[in-house]
């Protein structure tokens, strides 16, 4: 008996890869489009005559962009993908050894986030003919362990592909993570080096066409009920807005809870634009990092309903902001783990069908009146309280807050502000207003360092038509700014806002409050006994830096001269820098939430004894929410 013939077309697993990329799809909502906007690589030893042939040989189907680190490429996929609401994707291809794990952070990023992008880094000869190959890791206890593997923790799904056999499968799955709106994030298949190259007879129909069906899951009608019921006994209750309603698409929605429900919205990071800035029920920023205003209704409320949130630590101010004994919660998430949490009633699906279906149960029920007030009292006074913060009081250096309100006020409704890790996020998710949804993209599931300049690129490839600012403290520049060199090459229409405060300023602060004293926060020489750095501070020119690379820079010292500055650089066609000096401790007041920082339980230092007593009263406000 013989087996059935299908027709085949002979091509290196290399071509394979792009061919099959080229042809994937997703639907939702009955608009189909494109998922890979084309891939980025930097090639040398494992990847140049594999993925390097095959991306030169369909450069004209499936764009390629040139990157100067690694892992900020991946970061550039991150900033796509976010921009894209999960709906494209970008591929990514390194060489073996230390071009592959340079990626790790960046796949760690992308998972955390539930933002998809598709790894391919090179691996060892899997013929093992040459004996060990160069920037190889050799293991004595296994042959077919590589450095590779690194990836298994940070990825949603890897793969290996020995033979040219294993491709079809492995990137059907892939495909099926990177669109799943529960499972997406990094995935990785590691291509070793030879089968990159190796010629075989694929089947034609893995290169049709391909539409990928991503649906909007409905949540279990009983759970509804069940949820609807706790909401309805709620006399205090608070809505925490994540970015699954973002990824969602469900603002007009949750503007409909909120309303119908007298409910005030606090925002995590990821849904700060989630939910319209000036509206009356807008409590503003939540969590550690957010402020009194949202964390005061948060702590009395005896239900809250989370919607596209994992209750980070930072949400939940190391779960002691929940602070009524009674508390309930209602979840909305496509995610099963993070709807559970809280020992939740959870509404495991899509935020925008499961709100509306939520709101059909709950009919007209609000809350009392004086509830609704009271909610809609506290969103005004934070606004005044924001306004007040970013006022220009004519002081000669400007603070963190004015320089931030100043920006705000030079970008437009659809432009984008983009950042990560350091004392920015956290004003920003305070002060800043986004003028849409898809506005505000501040990385701060990994507060990753680095990621601010190759985000913003990731933000401007998938939407040319928005400017895009991204705002990089000085410790993050130093850390990754070379792929100003990548946006300059593409010609985008990015201003890189480049602030400078000496140092790793939120990690001094966060250093002085455990009693660390901001050890190895700042930058300064060695002292002149040569045993600590207390000596003259290190200067950068980062101006003349960023003009290196080929972007055209403003510097700025006022604020008359950092709005023209401003002014300047959105009128230019191109990739731009503005550099501007702030008042590293001119800050404003914080969240009133705590953040479970561990402290040295035992020292000689007087600081850190000090620091540690005030932990452990702050410890006993923790609890599990059973």
């Amino acid at each position: 008996m013989t087996s059935k013939s299908y027709p085949t077309v002979r091509l290196t697993v290399s071509q394979a890869i792009i061919r099959f990329l080229q042809a994937q799809y997703v639907e939702r909502d009955g608009e189909t489009q494109r998922f890979f906007g084309g891939g980025f690589g930097i090639f040398g030893h494992g990847n140049v005559g594999g993925m390097g042939q095959a991306m030169l040989e369909y450069e004209k189907d499936f764009p390629y962009y040139q990157g100067r680190n690694e892992q900020g490429m991946v970061h550039i996929g991150i900033g796509y993908a976010k921009m894209r609401n999960r709906l494209g994707a970008l591929a990514v291809s390194t060489s073996i050894g230390p071009g592959a794990t340079n990626m790790v952070t960046g796949a760690g990023t992308a998972s955390v986030n539930h933002l998809p992008v598709l790894l391919l880094p090179s691996d060892v000869f899997a013929t093992r003919a040459t004996g060990a190959v160069l920037q190889q890791q050799e293991m004595p206890y296994a042959m077919d362990v590589t450095a590779n593997d690194a990836f298994r923790a940070v990825s949603r799904y890897f793969d290996r592909i020995w033979r040219p056999e294993q491709l079809a499968p492995a990137l059907l799955e892939a495909m099926r993570v990177l669109t799943s709106p529960a499972d997406t994030g990094a995935v990785t298949l590691a291509l070793p080096q030879d089968v990159q190259a190796e010629a075989y007879d694929f089947p034609e129909d893995l290169f049709r066409d391909r539409v990928w069906h991503v649906p909007r899951n409905r949540a279990d009608r009983a759970s509804i009920k069940r949820a609807a019921e706790i909401i309805r006994s709620a006399k205090k209750a608070v809505i925490i807005a994540g970015g699954g309603v973002i990824y969602s698409e469900a603002t007009e929605q949750l503007v409909r809870l909120a309303e119908s429900t007298g409910i005030g919205v606090g925002v995590t990071q990821a849904g700060k634009a989630s939910f319209p800035h000036e509206h009356e029920l807008a409590l503003g920023g939540l969590g550690s990092s957010g402020t009194k205003y949202a964390n005061i209704p948060a702590g009395e409320a005896d239900v809250v309903i989370g919607i596209g949130t994992r209750y980070t630590d930072f949400t939940t101010a190391s779960n002691t902001l929940f602070k009524n004994p009674d508390v309930k919660f209602v979840n909305i998430n496509v995610a099963e783990i993070d709807a559970y949490k809280e020992s939740a009633t959870a509404l495991i699906g899509d935020a925008q069908v499961t709100i509306e279906e939520l709101l059909e149960e709950l009919g007209d029920w609000s809350l009392p009146v004086e509830s609704r007030e009271a909610n809609v009292e506290s969103a005004s006074e934070w606004r005044t309280e924001l306004d007040r913060i970013i006022e220009l009081d004519g002081s000669p250096t400007l603070s963190q807050g004015q320089m931030l309100g100043i920006l705000n006020g030079a970008a437009g409704e659809r432009d984008v502000i983009v950042n990560a890790a350091g004392s920015m996020p956290g004003d920003l998710h305070r002060l800043w207003r986004p003028g849409s949804t898809k506005g505000y993209d501040i990385e701060y599931g990994n507060s990753c360092m680095g990621y601010e300049v190759p985000g913003a690129i990731g933000n401007a490839l998938a939407d040319r038509s928005r400017h895009v600012f991204g705002l990089i403290g000085d410790g993050t520049y130093l850390m990754l700014s070379s792929e100003i060199l990548t946006a300059v090459q593409e010609q985008l229409k990015i201003t890189f806002v480049v602030v400078n405060n000496y140092g790793y300023g939120s990690i001094a602060a966060l250093s002085e409050t455990v009693g660390s004293q901001a050890f190895g926060c700042r930058f300064n020489e060695r002292g002149e006994d040569g045993s600590t750095h207390d000596g003259a501070r290190l200067e950068v020119d980062f101006a003349k830096n960023a003009e290196s690379y080929g972007a055209k820079v403003w510097t700025a010292d006022t604020a008359d001269g950092f709005q023209q500055a401003l002014e300047e650089a959105k009128a230019f066609d191109g990739t731009s820098v503005v550099y501007v000096e702030v008042d590293s401790q001119a800050r404003f007041g914080g969240s009133g939430a705590w953040w479970d920082v561990a402290v040295a339980e035992v020292s000689e230092l007087e600081s850190s004894i000090g620091a540690r007593a005030e932990y452990d009263e702050h410890r006993k406000e923790q609890r599990l929410y059973l």
